[in-house]
């Protein structure tokens, strides 16, 4: 099962093809994608991305996962949470939520098992 195309992506909405969902913030894996709902998990701008964001993705059977910040970078990602995906053997990018996309549809391309979560405001 390969990684689903992020379609399209500007302020506030990011498409994943086959999908017809449009999201603000969202998760994709091997086959799937869905709303990265913040509340879930209690996750804020700051200290940012937390291990249980990841769970999900890491469960999904994933070699690397791209982290996207938004497009300021407002979203931080803490060293406890690339710590948990390194543990977990995988590799993790970082970055701008375009850039994000951009390395995250590159890897999909390839055929890499990519799972990714994305941030598409601040």
């Amino acid at each position: 099962m390969s990684s689903p195309e992020i379609a399209s992506l500007s302020w506030g909405q990011m498409k994943v093809k086959g999908c017809s969902t449009t999201y603000k913030d969202c998760k994709v894996w091997p086959g799937g994608s869905r709303t990265w709902d913040w509340r879930e998990t209690g996750t804020n701008h700051s200290p940012g991305v937390q291990p249980a964001d990841l769970e999900e993705v890491v469960k999904k059977g994933v070699k690397t996962v791209v982290i996207g910040r938004g497009m300021s970078e407002a979203l931080q990602v803490p060293a406890s949470t690339v710590d948990y995906l390194k543990k977990n053997g995988i590799d993790v990018l970082v970055l701008q939520t375009e850039k994000a996309v951009a390395e995250y549809n590159a890897l999909a391309a390839q055929g890499v098992r990519v799972g990714g979560i994305f941030h598409s405001t601040c």
